[in-house]
Parts: structure tokens; C-alpha cells; sequence
């Protein structure tokens, strides 16, 4: 595909897919892959997309926005070849969803009413998965993804639950369980408990602090991957300090590590 002029079109990136899968002279690689080899690349694009987002990078989530696309296309073309579902048929079912679940933009007067709006989106799924002759569930927790991140699915767990009113009326509550939470897990590591009972406690104390996050509306997930840049970048300021003394991290001490963290800390803070 020598010819880029229609590289900004859609049927070029299928083409290309097409082409990396076919049997005579595609890739060898792409052609071992299947649907569970590839969805650990799928959710290490999404992961991309969103550092690039919060890196403010134009460029580079442009880039990794073609990555992630690349990840639909790959599926589709799989799916196409087993003669499940094309690439189309993704678009058109996407599009005929968004259409369906947002009645107050593309519905009529009635429904585009403010008042038509609040609640509709779960209803509509529900109507969608018994027009699919879906089971209906047997709790209102049954639909949140197990292959979630631990502390956003913790965090859409109690949101689900807190819709029928299983919910800490104020942040204050949550403080006090967190408290609770830390005292217990303090309990088990003095009395020398087991591995399994420090872990319980630990998950507890997590899935408070995400209690804790959703309540300050603050994403738990992006806060740490906040937090881990900054943990990065200052502790990348205390190798440079220590290769302008001559000095490795391993030949350093804790002490001076410390000074020069709070050194970075000051510098950061300007």
C-alpha cells in the first residue's frame, strides 16, 4: 500500500487488518492471535489513552487513540473471519445504541423533555438485554465487569448499591469506618494473624478508601496513577542530586535520600 492519500479513511485501516491476517504473506504474528491473546493489548491501549489524556499531549493521545482503534479493528476482523459479526456491524450497532439510549436528543418532543431524561439509561438497558433474551438478573450488582481495575469496579459497586439507598449518608461516616478499617488491620498485624486475615483486612481498608473517593468524586485510579507520576518524577530528581555528588541510590543512605526528597518536594512547590 504505497499510495497514503487515503490513509485518513477507515476502509484503509481495514485493508491493512485484512491484509496482516490473510494466510498468503500476512504477518505470522497477527495470524496466531485470537480473541484472548489480544484482550490484554486492548486494555494496555486503554490504559495509553488515558495517560496520554492526563499528560495533556495532544500528539501522543491522537496516536494512542489510533492504537485503541486498531484493537476494534483487530477483534472485528477476527470475528469476521469466523463469520460472527463484520466491522460493520460493530458501527451499525454502536450508532443504533447511542441512538436508542439517548431518547431526549434524537426522540421526540416528549421524550427530549428534561424530566424524560433522569433514569432512562438504565431503563433502556434493561430493555435492551430482555429484547436480547437475556436472564434478568438476580442482583443490581450482576452487570459490573469483573475485568475491571480493583478500585474502579469497588468504586461502581457501592455507586450500584448506593442507588437503593445502601450508601454512608455523609463523608464523615466513611472517615469514621476508614478508622475503624485501619484499627482492625493494626489489630491482626500485632496479634501476629495470618496472611489470609491481613489480606481481608487490607482489601477492606481499600475498598473504603474507594468508598472514600467516590464520595469526594475524585477517580481513585486516576488519583494513584497521579500520585505514582509524582512518586517517579521526585525520586528521579534524588538520582540526579546523587549522580552530581558521583553517587549511586545503593551507595546513598535513607537519611540523605529523605533530605533530598524533601528537596524535590520544595523545588516541585516552587
Amino acid at each position: 500500500m504505497s499510495d497514503t492519500s487515503d490513509f485518513g479513511r477507515i476502509d484503509a485501516l481495514l485493508a491493512i487488518m485484512a491484509k496482516l491476517r490473510s494466510p498468503e504473506g500476512g504477518c505470522p504474528w497477527d495470524l496466531e492471535q485470537n480473541f484472548a491473546t489480544i484482550a490484554p493489548y486492548t486494555i494496555e491501549e486503554a490504559y495509553e489513552v488515558a495517560d496520554a489524556i492526563e499528560q495533556g499531549d495532544m500528539g501522543e493521545l491522537r496516536d494512542e487513540l489510533g492504537d485503541l482503534l486498531f484493537q476494534v479493528v483487530f477483534h472485528a476482523q477476527m470475528a469476521s473471519e469466523a463469520g460472527s459479526f463484520t466491522f460493520e456491524d460493530v458501527v451499525r450497532a454502536i450508532c443504533e445504541k447511542m441512538i436508542r439510549r439517548h431518547p431526549h436528543v434524537f426522540g421526540d418532543e416528549t421524550a427530549r423533555s428534561a424530566g424524560a431524561v433522569k433514569g432512562r439509561w438504565e431503563e433502556i438497558k434493561a430493555e435492551e438485554k430482555a429484547a436480547r433474551g437475556k436472564p434478568a438478573r438476580e442482583s443490581i450488582l450482576d452487570d459490573v465487569p469483573l475485568a475491571l481495575p480493583a478500585l474502579t469496579r469497588a468504586v461502581k459497586l457501592q455507586a450500584r448499591a448506593a442507588r437503593v439507598g445502601f450508601d454512608w449518608p455523609s463523608t464523615a461516616e466513611v472517615l469514621d469506618k476508614l478508622n475503624e478499617e485501619m484499627l482492625e488491620l493494626s489489630e491482626e498485624l500485632t496479634k501476629g494473624g495470618d496472611r489470609d486475615r491481613i489480606e481481608d483486612e487490607f482489601g477492606d481498608l481499600l475498598f473504603v478508601y474507594a468508598n472514600l473517593a467516590r464520595h469526594l468524586k475524585i477517580d481513585p485510579e486516576a488519583a494513584l496513577r497521579r500520585t505514582n507520576a509524582k512518586f517517579r518524577r521526585r525520586f528521579g530528581r534524588i538520582e540526579e542530586k546523587l549522580a552530581a555528588k558521583g553517587i549511586s541510590p545503593e551507595q546513598s543512605t535513607l537519611e540523605e535520600m529523605d533530605a533530598l526528597w524533601n528537596e524535590a518536594k520544595r523545588e516541585e512547590r516552587g
